[in-house]
């Protein structure tokens, strides 16, 4: 039988991490190790790691000296033994049938690189509730759709899977890290979207079910990206983040057409022209700040994916399916 490790990346949030942990112990399969990633200078969780009783949970602590949630999943990834490596966040509470959903995938079909599902989002009590057929797919001229949060029907590929609920074959995965280029100090939103195409890009197979699910409690975070609320630096890395894993995995023209499509139209979290338009209508000189964002977050990683093209083409990542225990 594979052996399971779910890792946990934590920062301040020790109460949303007692949650997490006590839903991994109902867990219907257990994991077989458990490691949760926590910040040096993180005190309070230090301190309710000391007193948190794990019972039979195989627990594992790591220690990571650097901001931003990559470098503390490339730590778990270093110290995990798994033949399947799970990766939710602190702030989620994955249902009691999550890891036996998980593995009965991996077991079903050596093609499968990758497992995720729905995400329940709880914005204090309530519920963020919706259907959305399509989730997790890119189009060919560079747009993402997410909507992970909001997946129904049955299970299908996809292209991406979300961070809060996401689980590798570590054959799959082998010789890959997730990309140290994203931007921010925190979320680093869109560090996913580069670590998926890498192993679409393989030839992988990614599966997203709804069925595969976690409560999200959506956390207070501690860095400049605040969720909700407009910060101009959290804009343009996120914009930065994305454009930066596009230009990686699209062909020379696909990145042209994507490249048009962004300055021109782009979507409501990464501004073109066309959005900047119709949200100045509702959001006024706010939806020029985006706008602006937007422009600087796609130049800005356009210049991060050229000077790292020269290191990309010196490195011989080879990850293939057929090696596939």
């Amino acid at each position: 039988m594979d052996k399971i490790t779910v890792i946990i990346p934590t920062y301040r949030r020790p109460q949303d991490l007692a949650r997490c942990l006590q839903a991994l112990q109902k867990q219907t399969r257990q994991p077989d190790q458990v490691i949760v990633v926590v910040r040096d200078t993180d005190a309070q969780t230090w301190t309710f790691l000391e007193r948190f009783n794990p019972e039979k949970m195989p627990l594992l602590t790591a220690t990571v000296k650097v901001s931003g949630v990559v470098a503390a999943m490339n730590i778990g990834l270093d110290a995990a033994f798994g033949d399947i490596i799970v990766f939710t966040d602190d702030d989620a509470a994955p249902h009691i049938d999550w890891l036996e959903r998980i593995e009965a995938y991996f077991i079903s079909d050596q093609r499968i690189g990758a497992v995720g599902g729905r995400d329940w989002v709880y914005q204090g009590k309530k519920l963020l509730d919706g259907a959305q057929p399509v989730v997790g797919k890119l189009q060919w001229f560079g747009r993402v759709i997410g909507y992970h949060h909001l997946g129904i029907g049955e299970a299908r590929e996809v292209d991406v899977l979300k961070g809060v609920n996401m689980s590798y074959r570590r054959s799959a995965i082998a010789g890959l890290r997730f990309n140290q280029l994203m931007r921010g100090t925190g979320a680093q939103v869109h560090f996913e979207l580069a670590f998926c195409l890498k192993l679409k890009q393989s030839g992988w197979k990614l599966i997203y079910d709804p069925k595969v699910a976690v409560n999200h409690y959506q956390a207070q975070r501690f860095d400049e990206d605040q969720r909700n609320q407009f910060n101009e630096i959290a804009f343009m890395n996120a914009v930065h983040n994305e454009t930066l894993a596009l230009l990686e995995y699209l062909s020379p023209v696909q990145r042209v057409v994507f490249g048009f499509w962004a300055i021109l139209v782009g979507t409501r979290d990464a501004l073109g022209f066309v959005q900047y338009l119709r949200l100045s209508t509702t959001e006024g000189t706010l939806a020029g700040r985006k706008w602006l964002a937007s422009i600087h977050g796609r130049w800005q990683g356009f210049c991060t994916w050229r000077e790292s093209v020269p290191k990309v083409i010196s490195q011989t990542e080879t990850v293939t399916p057929g090696d596939a225990e």
